[in-house]
């Protein structure tokens, strides 16, 4: 039946095979403890009681909060199926609650910090695949997984444009300054990849795919250089892109449709944008702003 699930997911749902994994990887991890606590494989006739011990478990095993709230998300989707289906009447997460936590404020590298990366440790004379990826997540906002799975037909440098497939599979085309694409033509002429492996731009020294562990490894490497803040990953960068480009002004709708977002409450909450720049676009581009006091 999780095979048939999986299926499912990837064929009508239309998910990235990287969602699908991840889906792959919660529904074996409560396989396992099914089997470990019922002697049983057949996770279809899971019980209220054993959802609720393996979040016990799992919150034993300090697993965090966040972590163990999408497992929870994965099994409701399963079960979910499963009522699609006509396999079982009632789903056993039905009344399971996902639990509360305060998420993690993000605190995106600044831009006077992206400057100095720029200036001092991006130069002409280096790595051309590295100041790439660095370029593309920031300018971009891209997601690592969307950067390692950028296809070569994909990228319009003559149109400053970039095709990206993101979540659900989902396309959305992105605006790219002059600059990085002069900057992505510089690498293509020292791309050289091998046969077979023409399908993606940005690829390794043996023409392959990027793994997105190597992109994390570049990203971290990077900021390490100009910032003492914690969080110095790929995703840090998507959100730094989000934060600075809000704001100067952008307008947040633009925002939303650049990241994939498919709500503008995503957008704020990721981008923890400046609520005083905001108030700020908001009275200087309201039709009625000079007829009121601002915000």
């Amino acid at each position: 039946m999780l095979n048939k699930y999986l299926e499912y997911l990837q064929f009508e749902k239309r998910y990235s095979p990287h969602t699908v994994t991840s889906y792959k990887k919660d529904l074996e991890d409560f396989s396992y403890f099914y089997l470990k606590t019922e002697a049983s494989e057949d996770i279809s006739r899971a019980d209220k009681k054993v959802i609720r011990n393996f979040i016990v478990e799992l919150s034993e095993n300090n697993i965090s909060k966040r972590s163990i709230n999408r497992k929870l998300s994965s099994l409701r989707s399963f079960y979910l199926f499963l009522l699609k289906i006509g396999e079982i009447k009632v789903s056993p997460t039905e009344s399971i609650s996902s639990l509360k936590f305060y998420a993690e404020k993000q605190i995106p590298i600044s831009q006077e910090e992206m400057q100095t990366l720029s200036d001092d440790f991006l130069s002409e004379n280096h790595d051309l695949l590295e100041k790439c990826i660095i370029e593309v997540l920031y300018q971009t906002g891209i997601r690592k997984a969307e950067l390692c799975g950028l296809m070569f037909e994909y990228v319009n440098l003559d149109g400053n444009e970039l095709r990206v497939i993101g979540k659900g599979n989902k396309e959305r085309f992105i605006p790219i300054s002059k600059d990085l694409s002069d900057l992505l033509r510089s690498y293509l002429e020292v791309r050289k990849p091998e046969n077979g492996h023409q399908a993606y731009f940005l690829v390794n020294k043996k023409g392959k795919k990027l793994s997105e562990k190597f992109v994390y490894v570049v990203v971290n490497k990077y900021l390490s250089l100009v910032t003492t803040k914690e969080k110095r990953s790929p995703h840090i960068l998507r959100h730094s892109f989000a934060t600075h480009v809000l704001d100067n002004g952008a307008e947040i709708s633009k925002v939303k449709k650049i990241l994939g977002h498919s709500s503008l409450a995503s957008t704020q909450v990721y981008t923890n944008a400046n609520i005083e720049q905001l108030k700020k676009v908001f009275n200087q581009a309201h039709p009625r702003a000079s007829k009121k006091e601002e915000l």
